[in-house]
């Protein structure tokens, strides 16, 4: 649904619960993570991402909608995303949503923001750059794909002037200032401020069972399970590992002329120079 001027803005902030990365092990055996007793948390991009809407929010007629994908314990991050500010909770829990790759998230996310956009005015859609359990910062732009919308990444600051999407987008050694119609997706780099705390009166009221939480199944949002989790997957992990390094130390010796000769050899030797 497409924003007319001065109307109300709706955004969805995508996040996801993942593993503290202050406690994060590997298996030496398995090359897996070892997940249990490791506390979950908002992933940090995201909770930057969420900053971010809230400002749009502070400044303008607005609606902030926090959606994840994840088991029902997911249901935490959102009621944090509720305690700072946001409007409303929808989480996507299906076990046919398991073992998904970015393909298949992407794809239920898309058809989950679809069905929010049949149910009210959808017109920004922001995620973190990426998240801390996988790095692939896939995810926001495959979303903005399957919608068919403008993408903006690396932004660091937003704004939104009538139909229009202001964008700072920080790259190597410049700020980039885009303008892009709504709809569109955005991935965030970084927040003009600090993420908010959560408000301990709202954390309470996301921990009630009025709460404007929902969950959503399969069904819900009209996914079939050939296109989600595993089954919907184009890609298979084949191994994971911790890669191994070692250090060597080789002493120059001769006089200051000599040495640097030596040295120039050697990056010669390892196509350095």
């Amino acid at each position: 649904m497409a924003r007319e001027a001065g109307s109300f803005l709706g955004v969805a902030v995508l996040v996801k619960q993942v593993p503290d990365s202050a406690e994060i092990k590997m298996d030496p055996q398995t090359g897996t993570l070892l997940r249990e007793g490791v506390p979950a948390v908002m992933n940090p991009d995201d909770r930057l991402g969420l900053e971010t809407a809230l400002l749009l929010k502070d400044g303008l007629d607005a609606s902030v909608t926090a959606l994840s994908m994840g088991p029902p314990q997911a249901l935490d991050v959102l009621s944090e995303a509720l305690a700072m500010g946001a409007d409303r909770g929808v989480l996507l829990s299906d076990r046919n949503f398991a073992g998904a790759d970015t393909w298949a998230t992407s794809y239920t996310l898309g058809r989950a923001l679809e069905r929010l956009g049949q149910q009210e005015s959808l017109d920004l859609v922001v995620c973190g750059r990426q998240a801390s359990d996988g790095d692939t910062a896939q995810i926001g732009p495959q979303v903005a794909e399957h919608l068919g919308w403008p993408q903006v990444t690396y932004v660091e600051r937003l704004a939104v002037e009538e139909c229009e999407l202001r964008a700072w987008r920080r790259l190597p050694g410049l700020v980039q200032e885009v303008l892009c119609p709504l709809p569109a997706v955005v991935t965030v780099l970084a927040s003009p401020v600090a993420p908010r705390w959560p408000l301990l009166d709202r954390l309470l009221m996301a921990c009630r069972s009025e709460a404007p939480l929902e969950v959503w199944d399969a069904a819900d949002i009209a996914a079939p399970a050939a296109s989600t989790g595993l089954k919907g997957s184009l890609t298979r992990v084949v191994r994971t590992f911790s890669p191994k390094s070692g250090r060597v130390t080789s002493w120059l010796e001769g006089s200051a002329g000599e040495q640097a000769q030596a040295l120039i050899n050697e990056l010669r030797n390892h196509k350095l120079i």
